[in-house]
């Protein structure tokens, strides 16, 4: 199984990125996907999480009405619009993939696929 991460970057803040993450090795469509990141010193944490067919959609407070998660299933890929950018959104950003969308809620242990990440850095 693979999970490719890109889109990221160094962007100011009030900017945008959008990250994508492309799957393979698995069927994508029996997977929820979700969008995890990491900030030096810190707990990798939940940022958000998409159901297999997109009918459910959970955000962490922190980026609710600034970032969106979609999934286009034909393309086995996933996707993160960050909009209204902050310097504390800057981490590592890693895309994970669960067979239930409990397992992506549950916290970064556990998780089944974990991709490679990309830096997002924003600057004030």
């Amino acid at each position: 199984v693979q999970l490719q991460a890109s889109g990221g970057g160094l962007v100011q803040a009030g900017g945008s990125l959008r990250l994508s993450c492309a799957a393979s090795g698995l069927t994508f469509s029996d997977y929820a996907m979700g969008w995890l990141r990491q900030a030096p010193g810190k707990e990798r944490e939940l940022v958000a999480a998409i159901s297999w067919a997109g009918g459910s959609i959970d955000y962490a407070d922190s980026v609710k009405g600034r970032f969106t998660i979609s999934r286009d299933n034909a393309k086995s890929t996933v996707f993160l619009q960050m909009n209204n950018l902050k310097p504390e959104d800057t981490a590592v950003y890693y895309c994970a993939a669960d067979q239930t969308m409990g397992g992506l809620l549950r916290g970064p242990h556990g998780i089944e696929w974990w991709g490679r990440g990309t830096q997002v850095t924003v600057s004030s």
